[in-house]
């Protein structure tokens, strides 16, 4: 006795457009002691099905020549256990679990937190993960298809035929799963989708897949990341204590593809090789923390990372997920920080990934005046839908736990929170209320900031922000978006602006420094000279400063040495230590060469390597960076001779630093500050030093004050302060009366 099987069930199911595959394959109770079981393998010339209880072999019968097949026995459902063993064409044996067997493995809680769009761990679930069920080990797929009436598994494991595996559709949820046993780890997979809008059909990586292919190839990874074997213990408990704003915080920023290449700068240093170079050159350098410019995986390497396909994959440019795991245990273990470039705010078009996914604008908007970009050439997130938010807070949380970074750079903020960012007036929507204030990415933004801060302590999260938004570094509860910190892009601005300026013109703007002092405690701001103002015609940062040769390495570590001391954490993207010349390019190393053939390149690149250890050293210079009581003027308006003097305090208000920067070729003797101490200042900086490439003027290792009263103190000293220089004293306090 045999089920019936209606014809049309059959030519769709061969077709590859049968939605619900669990309804015709696998095993069916037929009567209280009899099961059908059916079988699609084109590739068999013959099947058996051989019980496992008493490893009886019963032969399949073709019910359809394209490769159907139905067996009976007796036997009930849900005590029956069994494998194929399929002879293919070419005489091949071949033995296999049946998919249609397995219930689902996703639950009903599982489904309804994440249509509430809270589903934290979502990425345990969906995407590709090696399982086993009841003793049998495969791979447990799910996708998020609402709009497809059909969705199939397809890879290597199956040669890419999507009749072979039709997935389980849980239609309230619109999610799609199937097991299939005895698939390995590195199969290649992706899902072929046919959507009930108008015919549409796509073969898509997995969104949630954990590695990828290398570009131009484009297929999803299966892959087991837990076996990476940690050995930053330490530093994670340490950093789930610490408070980061009252630390020091000198990042540096890093394309891995193009910091330094090998083979005569044709091939790409290997996440293996970085974690050996790279960290120990940024330990050497004193850098607290190192920023990857975004290694999700993008298949245009001119996008720089920024246009991502795959945000739960590494870019496979340089090696798998455990070696980029390796890369960041490696940091941790030299003490040094992990900050990743994360881009929730755009995605590209390309039709394997993210765009159209369904049939339908599932991740984007719909409406163009929302859902495109138009300066970028990309899609928008639909922040308003629970799934989507979801995909993306899950994201952030995927990267801090599973590759213990340590911290996300969350890049085009300004282009999230305003409507018509990019728009010209007619060519966007406003809001309910009328305004331009993107309120859906808003309340994404605060929800993905509150639930970092809760689930991963001691992570930190930085807004590229351009505008005056307000309360972008203020937490939730107070109305903020609830980042870390915020890139302070005006004092970037006005500082490259000022230093352009040949040094005789600088008196007429000595207010573009001085200005960032009014509004330096609005947030909690990082100082960023990064990768932005060194491409596209900007030129080198060396190259932007005013001068001849010399002049312009003098500016350069006037402008680091002014940066250090100035209020804030600190950014600076690679190749600046060392002033290199030519602008960045990501298709070309860094100019090395520079270093290893001329002084002044290694003189600059030792004066970057101290002032970031003299940071480090000096809580004066970190500690209070948020609050008005970490600085002070001395004198903040002498314009004429364009030299600026200030203190930095610590908490303890008797450690103190003071600062003296002259933006100006013209050496100045007999130069006085007040100071609010008697005692001696030890000259702890002086950028012009021999050793760093200046002229030596100095102050013959410190001062002792006067005891005369001057800007507002009751004591001052008297100085030679270098051109183009900064110096930096530190009180010592003395504990016998000076003769």
């Amino acid at each position: 006795m045999t089920a019936e099987i209606h014809p049309d069930a059959i030519r769709t199911l061969l077709s590859g457009d049968h939605g619900a595959p669990f309804d015709l394959l696998g095993p069916h109770q037929i009567d209280d002691d009899t099961v059908s079981i059916r079988a699609f393998q084109p590739s068999a010339a013959e099947i058996a099905v051989i019980r496992e209880d008493s490893g009886e072999r019963i032969a399949m019968y073709r019910l359809h020549q394209d490769g159907f097949f139905e067996a009976v026995l007796e036997a009930r459902c849900d005590s029956l256990r069994y494998h194929y063993e399929i002879t293919t064409h070419d005489g091949r044996t071949i033995t296999t679990h049946d998919p249609y067997i397995y219930r689902p493995l996703l639950t009903d809680f599982d489904l309804y937190l994440f249509g509430e769009g809270r589903h934290w761990q979502i990425y345990d679930k969906l995407g590709a993960h090696l399982v086993e069920v009841d003793g049998i080990k495969g791979v447990h797929f799910a996708v998020w298809a609402p709009n497809a009436y059909r969705v199939s598994v397809v890879g290597e494991f199956n040669a890419w035929d999507n009749r072979m595996h039709p997935m389980l559709n849980h239609v309230e949820a619109g999610v799609w799963e199937l097991f299939i046993p005895d698939i390995p780890e590195y199969s290649q997979y992706k899902f072929d989708i046919r959507s009930r809008q108008d015919g549409y059909r796509a073969e898509k990586a997995d969104p949630y897949g954990f590695a990828t292919e290398m570009r131009p190839r484009t297929a999803s990874i299966v892959i087991d990341l837990d076996r990476y074997q940690w050995q930053d213990a330490d530093w994670m408990a340490a950093r789930a204590r610490k408070s980061l704003l009252k630390e020091p915080m000198a990042i540096y920023e890093v394309h891995l593809g193009s910091w330094r290449r090998k083979n005569d700068g044709l091939d790409w240093l290997t996440y293996k090789e970085l974690a050996v170079e790279l960290v120990r050159y940024v330990k050497e350098m004193g850098f607290t923390h190192i920023e990857l410019m975004p290694v999700a995986e993008h298949p245009l390497d001119a996008s720089w990372g920024y246009q991502i396909t795959g945000y739960y994959a590494p870019t496979s440019r340089y090696g798998d997920p455990h070696a980029l795991m390796a890369l960041i245990d490696a940091c941790h273990q030299q003490g040094i920080g992990v900050i990743l470039d994360w881009v929730p705010a755009h995605f590209p078009k390309d039709g394997f990934a993210l765009s159209y996914f369904d049939g339908t604008h599932l991740y984007e908007h719909a409406d163009p005046r929302k859902g495109e970009h138009p300066d970028w050439g990309t899609y928008i997130f639909n922040y308003g839908r629970n799934e989507v938010r979801n995909f993306l807070i899950a994201n952030a949380l995927f990267w801090l736990k599973k590759y213990h970074i340590d911290g996300l750079r969350v890049d085009a903020v300004s282009s999230m929170l305003y409507l018509d960012f990019g728009r010209r007036s007619g060519e966007w929507l406003p809001n309910q209320y009328g305004g331009n204030e993107n309120l859906e990415a808003i309340a994404f933004m605060q929800e993905a900031n509150a639930v970092i801060h809760g689930e991963c302590p001691g992570a930190v999260t930085i807004a590229e922000e351009s505008t005056a938004w307000p309360m972008v570094s203020r937490p939730t509860y107070l109305g903020g978006l609830g980042f870390t910190l915020k890139w302070n892009m005006g004092w970037m601005h006005d500082t490259l602006s000022y230093i352009q300026k040949d040094p005789v013109h600088r008196r007429y703007h000595h207010n573009n420094l001085t200005f960032s002092l009014m509004y330096a405690f609005s947030e909690n701001f990082v100082l960023s000279l990064s990768h932005d103002e060194v491409v596209h015609g900007k030129g080198s940062l060396i190259g932007k400063a005013a001068g001849d040769w010399w002049q312009k390495f003098a500016t350069l570590r006037l402008l680091f040495g002014y940066q250090y001391t100035h209020p804030g954490k600190k950014l600076n993207f690679m190749g600046q230590e060392f002033g290199q010349w030519r602008e960045w390019s990501e298709d070309r190393s860094l100019d090395w060469h520079l270093v290893e053939q001329f002084g002044l390149h290694r003189e600059l690149q030792a004066w970057f390597r101290d002032l970031n250890r003299f940071y480090a050293s000096q809580p004066a210079l970190y500690e209070l960076d948020f609050d008005p009581r970490g600085f002070r003027w001395i004198e903040a308006n002498d314009a004429e001779q364009s030299v600026f003097s200030y203190i930095r305090f610590a908490e303890d208000p008797e450690d103190f630093l003071v600062v003296i920067c002259n933006f100006t070729p013209v050496p100045r003797h007999g130069y006085r500050i007040g100071v609010p101490r008697p005692g001696f200042y030890r000259e702890m900086l002086n950028s012009d030093s021999a050793y760093y490439g200046g002229g030596n003027l100095g102050n013959l290792g410190g001062c002792r004050a006067d005891d005369l009263s001057w800007h507002s103190h009751p004591h001052s000293l008297t100085l030679t302060i270098p051109p183009l220089g900064i110096v930096v004293f530190k009180h010592e306090a003395e504990t016998t009366p000076h003769a």
